[in-house]
């Protein structure tokens, strides 16, 4: 079939390589010269097929940069599916997130750097000592810029191996947003306490005992938060600090908002162990933000039966309140097939960076 078809492609503008549309109708070549699309703004091409070339009547195709070791991936780094246009149809406008790099899911030059703030730091209000790591955005050492600031529970799980059940992978993820300069945010990583894990992000009694989620959080507040904003070039108020974890994390990431909205004004809450503190919907009812305050809440549907609808109660409570005269900003987020485990929180996190930070 015969075709004026033209292909618009949006992507970010921090990349100069050039880009192809590959698929059915060539043999699926990544790198064809008379298959390149013409560059007519930062991070906006074009490619219009020429008049009287036979094309199928439905094109397959991707984008690449100069071959399949450089096509086209999702936010957050994975592979995508085959695009389908009809041939008949005039225009298609389509948007590329992220790109391989040399067959990686990112350039590693754009890895942060992670600085050991303290392999046994010292917490006055736990009576213990905790490791605790930052990372820094990878051109840090060569700006002068102030950063917003995320702290993270669960160091184990954020980055390298994982410690037993997987990994966030956020040094990656962070070198992913780099290349759509989405990346200059500060991470603060905080390991948990093992078996002390339950009390130390909890308010109620568990069958792990009292919880001690109150002196955890002054931990956070008195003791790493003025360390950090001290050595490290930060923006300290709480439009540009964010809190987030998932599972019990996801919960005192909740309770460090709801308990000092003048500190944290950005959430990242990922499947949340609602059910541990159904006490948390009547303090959510009764919130007042003094600032204004944005909340990124994921959960996925195969986690269990109560997760996505514990959410959404949750959502409801704040709602209820009309959030004291101040906004609150609400993302929900729901995978369909998100188990309860650290590849979907992974595959997550770029996602509330971006939304939370940008």
């Amino acid at each position: 079939m015969s075709s004026s078809l033209r292909l618009e492609l949006r992507t970010h503008s921090t990349d100069d390589r050039p880009v192809f549309v590959s698929g059915n109708f060539c043999d699926w070549y990544p790198d064809l010269d008379r298959f390149q699309m013409q560059s007519i703004a930062p991070g906006q091409f074009m490619y219009e097929f020429p008049e009287g070339v036979d094309l199928p009547d439905i094109l397959e195709y991707k984008y690449t940069r100069g071959g399949w070791d450089h096509v086209e991936l999702g936010a957050s780094g994975e592979g995508v599916l085959n695009r389908r246009v009809a041939a008949a149809e005039s225009v298609k406008q389509d948007y590329v997130p992220h790109w391989r790099w040399f067959g990686m899911p990112f350039n590693p030059d754009f890895l942060p750097k992670i600085e050991l703030l303290g392999d046994t730091f010292e917490s006055p209000q736990l009576g213990a000592t905790r490791r605790v790591h930052v990372l820094l955005p990878h051109d840090y050492g060569t700006s002068d810029k102030q950063y917003p600031v995320l702290y993270l529970h669960d160091g184990q799980n954020l980055f390298g191996g994982g410690a037993g059940f997987g990994s966030w992978e956020v040094d990656q993820k962070m070198a992913l947003l780099a290349g759509r300069n989405r990346h200059e945010v500060i991470l603060v990583s905080i390991d948990h306490a093992n078996d002390e894990r339950i009390r130390e992000f909890t308010f109620t009694r568990t069958r792990a005992g009292q919880g001690r989620g109150k002196y955890y959080l002054d931990f956070i507040l008195q003791t790493i938060k003025p360390l950090v904003d001290k050595r490290f070039r930060t923006l300290s108020d709480a439009a540009h600090t964010g809190v987030g974890g998932s599972s019990l994390g996801g919960l005192i990431s909740i309770y460090a908002g709801l308990l000092h909205p003048d500190v944290f004004g950005r959430l990242m809450v990922f499947s949340p162990s609602l059910w541990i503190s159904p006490k948390i919907y009547f303090d959510a009812i009764r919130f007042q933000a003094p600032v204004p305050m944005k909340i990124y809440a994921y959960g996925g549907e195969q986690e269990s039966a109560y997760m996505v609808p514990n959410i959404q109660r949750f959502n409801e409570s704040l709602v209820r309140q009309h959030y004291g005269g101040h906004s609150i900003d609400i993302r929900i987020s729901v995978d369909p097939t998100g188990t309860h485990q650290e590849a979907h929180w992974s595959r997550e996190f770029p996602k509330a960076v971006e939304w939370l930070f940008y």
